[in-house]
């Protein structure tokens, strides 16, 4: 495939941003597309998306990292994981993930969170997946992650 740019968001891109986090059935909540960076084709194409979400608490999170199907593999999560990166400094910089997911943000630095160590917003999320998770197989239970510094590649 040819080149995958990451730029901001524009306006008109939000209803792909919007169609793409549905699609992957991903948090929906704080959607704000001036947040966004995504990744595009050579045509401009949507390929996918990312953000820094901010929470009440003063936390930080990466997220709504999410790549329309027919491109996974070619290394646009990469390229928006590491331009969002770059662009948010301060830390820590939390996120949400299947377990399953945890080895790919571990190549960022990313390092798995107990709860006692959770800002309030996290820990309250890891307590109702524990409530209405509990079930679940190991590799599909939440895992909350922290960077605490540097970042990237």
């Amino acid at each position: 495939m040819a080149e995958i740019v990451v730029r901001p968001a524009r306006r008109e891109d939000f209803p792909a941003i919007r169609e793409l986090i549905h699609t992957v059935r991903i948090n929906p909540t704080g959607l704000d597309w001036r947040r966004f960076l995504i990744a595009v084709g050579p045509e401009d194409e949507f390929v996918g998306c990312g953000q820094i979400k901010p929470h009440t608490d003063g936390s930080r999170e990466l997220a709504s990292i999410a790549v329309r199907p027919e491109f996974r593999g070619r290394g646009a999560a990469r390229l928006i994981i590491e331009a969002l990166l770059e662009h948010e400094t301060s830390r820590p910089l939390y996120l949400m993930c299947r377990a399953l997911l945890t080895p790919l943000y571990a190549r960022f630095g990313f390092v798995n969170v107990g709860e006692p160590d959770l800002p309030r917003y996290f820990r309250r999320l890891k307590r109702l997946e524990g409530l209405f998770n509990a079930t679940a197989a190991p590799e599909d239970r939440l895992a909350i992650m922290r960077l605490d510094r540097g970042g990237g590649r």
